[in-house]
């Protein structure tokens, strides 16, 4: 008998393989997706109650002491983080996973990392968008340490404490200046970075028509500086007067944000010309990706 006759048929028993597909856009659907972008890379210490579908208190935090997943502080408050090195191929799932965790968790509780090991189950409803409002904004609060990690009066200790120092001291002084907008001070250097929403493809456009007439910056002593891209969506960045108050930059925000919608609804009437063709060119030659 020949090899290709003693060939086994398919096993009724084996489970069918689930493909781990790599999700570019993880929180697409969500309304607070630009500031869940913001949180995740590079807003230090934020928090946020989150608004599950089916209830709950939870708070979302930046980083949690030796950057936990999730954990539950000894006066009963539960807590998610964002920023976490442990990933798989949707960041989503990961941190749906963790709620889930954190819902059932009892004080003192830690989830050091997320499960990322545990094979995809087709009709898991895990993701974030299975188990928050999607239409629900976040209402942010900055803060200026971590001190949110400790219930009030209380004093960190051991591991806590190491954590807590080094997080401190890493703190770039932050500002929000609207959806997704946040002044940074980065050293001696200010930014605007801002998560837009919108197609990256339109929003280029957008970016070139106003590149290309002079008006794409904030004001005299700033330019655009480019852009990165993180978790499917752009995020455009401004060099800014580091000697100036965060909060001088709302208005010249604002109006920028104003010239961009205008340049976003323009484009279907008026397609690009020559030179701002050559002006999205350009912009696109100073890009980066994150995930």
């Amino acid at each position: 008998m020949g090899k290709g006759a003693r060939k086994k048929g398919p096993n009724p028993d084996r489970k069918p393989k689930v493909r781990d597909v790599f999700v570019g856009q993880p929180f697409e659907g969500l309304a607070a997706e630009p500031e869940l972008i913001a949180l995740r890379e590079f807003v230090p210490s934020a928090t946020a109650k989150l608004t599950l579908a089916e209830g709950g208190d939870v708070t979302l935090g930046t980083v949690l002491p030796m950057a936990a997943a999730a954990f539950v502080r000894s006066d009963g408050q539960r807590y998610l983080g964002l920023q976490v090195q442990t990933r798989s191929s949707d960041i989503s799932r990961d941190l749906g996973r963790s709620l889930r965790w954190v819902l059932d968790a009892k004080p003192g509780d830690v989830l050091s990392v997320p499960d990322t090991t545990t094979p995809t189950d087709p009709d898991e409803h895990n993701r974030l968008q299975d188990l928050l409002a999607p239409a629900a904004e976040l209402e942010l609060t900055l803060h200026s340490d971590f001190g949110w990690w400790l219930p009030e009066d209380a004093d960190a200790s051991g591991d806590v404490a190491v954590s807590l120092e080094r997080a401190n001291a890493a703190i770039m002084p932050t500002e929000r200046l609207g959806a997704g907008a946040y002044w940074v001070l980065a050293g001696e250097k200010a930014h605007l970075r801002w998560v837009r929403p919108e197609p990256e493809n339109l929003l280029l456009q957008a970016l070139a028509r106003l590149s290309a007439a002079g008006t794409l910056g904030l004001g005299e002593g700033t330019r655009y500086a480019g852009s990165f891209r993180a978790h499917g969506l752009l995020v455009p960045v401004w060099d800014l007067d580091p000697e100036a108050h965060a909060r001088e930059w709302a208005e010249p925000k604002d109006a920028l944000g104003a010239r961009l919608e205008e340049a976003l609804k323009s484009l279907d009437a008026e397609p690009l010309n020559a030179t701002e063709r050559r002006a999205r060119d350009g912009l696109i030659g100073r890009q980066l990706t994150i995930r």
